[in-house]
């Protein structure tokens, strides 16, 4: 491969930081108030006195509950490398009784080497689980049941989760269930049966803070000194990003991608999205590149969609916007042939398309939902007659027509001219 410049070398470690959970997630797992400090307590002292538990992890999607749950399995796969098995079940995958039951014999066979079969019934399986527990409580080994998507587990009859709470009420049984929802609510989905046998620990999963997000930028960003980075380098590069981070435009930045979606998921590709617009040549970011990812990552459908639309449809569009400023209560498809022909005769201009061709066009923007009938009424009625309404902002349409490559001049003048009065 050859030698890499600096550049390449600081690019090719960062993004190797944001994309592994461990590294960001374990800035946060000091504090013995951490979520990580909490999970890690509950599961160790289960498996230390032998005791049964169970535990929910709860917040939006984005906010670390499976990297930090990964985090701590990880670290108590090494403490205790013989007393500890782990099962993973998804809601999405496995939410069916029958075919949760199936998963977790397989595990678990697989997990002590031994023959599964896959023609056992349900009930056969129910009580392989059941045996398997009692055995590994015998043996003094914790089975620790991960059930992503817990709320998905809450629906139905929800024989699963009552065989393995309820089997975890044996003396000999040692295990710990740890669901993991979206659903602030997941405990309430259970049944009566199923949350009498719950223990009702919950731990909360929250975006982080400002100072968090301080935290985490200079933790996943800055060069460390000891690496086989050039020395020089290293600090101009820390110098260059402490500034931009001082910076009120990068704060600014920051603000907007905070109050948009402040969770660690979306934070991590901003700055992705960042690092991959870095400039090789220079070798350091600036702020344009934070600039560039943000307006990357957030979502913009609107302005997608017009880039897919013809320059009839654009014209269709700035018409009804233009009928629109005008104050006009309503306008169809005949009062938005007429602006058209409006603007033709008024400027001249070659982009100027029989009836049938611009009536294709209006119904397809109805497609695309840019546009929409005023109401459900009137189905019996031609479409040329019924009222419609714009679907997308001024501001959306100018911006969208700024990016579109091949607008027409005389097109992007009407919508300057109608955004500068």
């Amino acid at each position: 491969m050859g030698l890499k410049n600096p550049a390449e070398q600081a690019v090719i470690l960062l993004r190797s930081r944001l994309c592994n959970p461990n590294f960001i997630f374990t800035l946060f797992s000091d504090s013995p108030d951490s979520n990580y400090s909490k999970l890690k307590y509950i599961i160790s002292s289960s498996v230390t006195e032998s005791c049964n538990n169970s535990v929910l992890l709860l917040g939006p999607r984005g906010c670390g509950k499976l990297a930090v749950l990964e985090l701590v399995l990880e670290d108590l796969l090494r403490e205790f490398p013989d007393m500890i098995s782990v099962i993973k079940l998804n809601g999405l995958l496995h939410s069916d009784d029958n075919c949760a039951l199936k998963e977790i014999a397989r595990q678990l066979c697989l997990e002590h080497q031994l023959a599964f079969s896959k023609m056992a019934s349900s009930d056969e399986n129910s009580q392989f689980l059941i045996a398997m527990l009692r055995e590994c409580g015998l043996a003094h080994k914790t089975v620790l049941f991960v059930l992503d998507e817990f709320d998905l587990f809450a629906q139905g009859k929800q024989r699963l989760l009552y065989s393995l709470l309820d089997a975890m009420q044996s003396v000999t049984s040692q295990a710990v269930v740890i669901g993991v929802s979206c659903r602030l609510d997941a405990d309430q989905l259970l049944e009566k049966r199923v949350r009498s046998r719950f223990s009702h620990r919950k731990l909360l999963f929250l975006p982080p803070s400002r100072e968090d997000l301080q935290r985490l930028l200079e933790h996943a960003l800055l060069l460390p000194s000891g690496s086989d980075l050039p020395h020089e380098f290293v600090a101009n590069f820390n110098s260059k990003l402490l500034n931009i981070f001082a910076d009120k435009m990068f704060k600014d930045i920051m603000d907007t991608v905070f109050n948009t979606d402040s969770t660690f998921k979306q934070v991590l590709t901003f700055l992705f999205s960042a690092l991959c617009h870095l400039d090789l040549k220079r070798g350091f970011l600036s702020v344009e590149n934070f600039k560039d990812a943000l307006s990357n990552i957030q979502r913009q459908p609107k302005l997608e969609c017009l880039k897919d639309c013809s320059i009839l449809e654009l014209y269709i569009l700035v018409c009804m916007k233009r009928l629109e400023v005008r104050e006009h209560e309503t306008c169809n498809f005949n009062s938005i042939m007429k602006e058209y022909k409006s603007i033709h005769d008024s400027f001249q201009t070659t982009d100027y398309y029989a009836r049938d061709v611009c009536r294709r066009a209006f119904e397809h923007l109805l497609q695309r939902e840019l546009i929409s009938f005023l109401d459900n009424r009137g189905h019996g009625h031609s479409i040329e007659f019924r009222p419609v309404k714009l679907l997308i902002s001024w501001q959306e349409l100018y911006q969208g027509l700024k990016s579109y490559g091949s607008c027409p001049a005389i097109l992007y003048k009407l919508v300057e001219r109608e955004t500068t009065t």
